[in-house]
């Protein structure tokens, strides 16, 4: 990985934590899903106009032409614009892991309602707003605002498509503008399936690098690099020309990310997810024994080990297990109340289990999807303990295998405590026999320490932490 991906990736990870991301999204975002660009929406206008789409540049005054034509009537259009962006369509891997992550602004030249129906798949709100009066207002409990710059595809009439509509838009869009100018003040944006041929965007990049040059903030956008490998003239010359645009992005403080394929932004996309989710750690546990430990001693070690992660500035999801559940909660709080670094709720999720089964489905499905649910907030996962009392015996915790399948099955960084025993003694041993290679010899030895059950629980909250600290950086 070069190093603008790597500071591509440090630089949002960081911003992601602050709630400092922007999301702007072109047509390129919605193709894989099967949206046409606008050379194929606007490809039998041209033909109807003698044109050639493959040869034409300007695509918006190809539209204004067939507007000139049919005397400011935009029926055809219109029809073009519902025909090509009412179709049933799913949204792709790069939606649905920009709506899981914690991003509150969108903006798009898109048509389509991609990205406000990713929100919703997940539970989020979104506000869209696509009218300069929608600004005056703000939808209850919204997660996201989705500014559709150039309209909505169930109002084709008010549609940005020709040069009339460029040419009027900084007239009746001037507040739209200013919301996109303090944004891109304020925020980092990630560019995706954007060519930065719009001219409304444009206008704004360059009066916010007047307004501070030499002190722009960072954005990213993704370009697919044109492979000079041939003889091929034109190909030179796209190549070429390439590297001028790329460099003149540069102006505006814009970092260029280039791939070679598509799917190296999706691959980017889930780093930057894994790395996030690493902040947030899921405790497992269940304890009726608390083995050598007096109980009292064991609830200490968790209390202060939730603590000592809340100071860490992780946060923490935890289902309220048996024994221990009060623990986490009064060791997070402690932290959280004696150094504020945020809202409770992003710094502890709470999960307490259903313990009836309501409608049609059983218990044991129920925990099921519940544990998914909870362990899909987290990129590392905690067990310790793990074993409960049926009819007056002390048996292994079935729930605690079931969420460390649950986390491998998502990919978290399990770190079972060994040195706690029971369910969790077993993980540590499944553990350390298939570390992976790559990070095998800076996790093991510590890895191997807090399976140690002479170990004293001040020094194992210490190696615990620092095996966070290796897989976070």
């Amino acid at each position: 990985m070069d190093s603008i991906k790597k500071a591509f990736l440090k630089d949002i990870s960081n911003e992601l934590i602050e709630n400092n991301v922007a999301i702007f999204a072109g047509a390129g975002m919605s193709a894989g899903s099967g949206f046409v660009n606008w050379k194929e929406l606007l490809r039998p206008i041209a033909d109807e106009l003698g044109l050639d789409v493959d040869r034409e540049h300007d695509l918006v005054a190809v539209a204004q032409y067939h507007l000139n034509a049919n005397s400011n009537n935009r029926s055809q259009l219109n029809k073009r614009l519902i025909e090509e962006f009412t179709k049933d369509s799913n949204f792709t891997e790069n939606h649905r892991i920009l709506s899981r992550l914690p991003i509150k602004t969108y903006w798009t030249t898109n048509y389509d309602k991609l990205i406000e129906n990713s929100l919703i798949s997940i539970g989020k709100i979104p506000d869209v707003k696509y009218t300069k009066d929608q600004l005056a207002f703000t939808k209850s409990r919204r997660d996201a605002i989705v500014y559709k710059m150039h309209g909505d595809i169930d109002h084709p009439d008010y549609a940005v498509l020709t040069k009339d509509d460029y040419e009027k838009y900084h007239v009746k869009m001037d507040q739209y503008l200013s919301n996109l100018k303090g944004d891109l003040i304020s925020k980092t944006f990630i560019f995706i399936g954007f060519s930065f041929t719009d001219p409304n965007l444009d206008y704004i990049l360059s009066r916010v690098r007047l307004a501070y040059e030499g002190s722009q903030r960072r954005h990213y956008c993704f370009i697919k690099k044109i492979k000079n490998s041939t003889d091929d003239p034109e190909i030179q010359y796209n190549a070429r020309k390439q590297d001028f645009f790329v460099s003149d992005l540069n102006r505006f403080n814009i970092k260029a990310i280039l791939i070679d394929e598509y799917s190296e932004i999706t691959e980017l996309l889930k780093e930057i997810e894994n790395e996030y989710k690493k902040k947030t750690i899921f405790i497992s546990g269940a304890a009726h024994d608390y083995g050598k430990h007096k109980e009292s001693e064991s609830l200490s070690f968790i209390h202060k080990l939730s603590a000592a992660l809340i100071a860490n500035r992780n946060s923490i999801v935890s289902g309220f297990g048996l024994g221990i559940g009060s623990a986490v909660i009064s060791g997070a709080l402690e932290q959280i109340y004696m150094k504020p670094q945020s809202h409770i709720a992003d710094q502890l999720i709470l999960r307490p289990f259903p313990q009836e089964a309501s409608g049609g489905v059983d218990l044991p499905t129920l925990w099921k999807k519940y544990r998914e649910d909870m362990i899909a907030h987290a990129g590392i996962a905690i067990f310790v303990f793990g074993n409960k009392l049926v009819n007056g015996e002390v048996i292994a915790s079935n729930g605690m295998h079931q969420e460390y399948e649950i986390a491998k099955s998502l990919g978290l960084f399990c770190i079972p405590i060994g040195a706690t025993g029971f369910v969790a003694k077993e993980l540590w041993e499944k553990e350390i026999a298939n570390l992976p290679d790559a990070i095998n010899s800076k996790v093991k030895p510590l890895l191997a320490e807090v399976g140690d059950e002479s170990i004293t629980y001040e020094k194992l909250i210490e190696k615990i932490l620092e095996v966070i600290k290796v897989i976070t950086h």
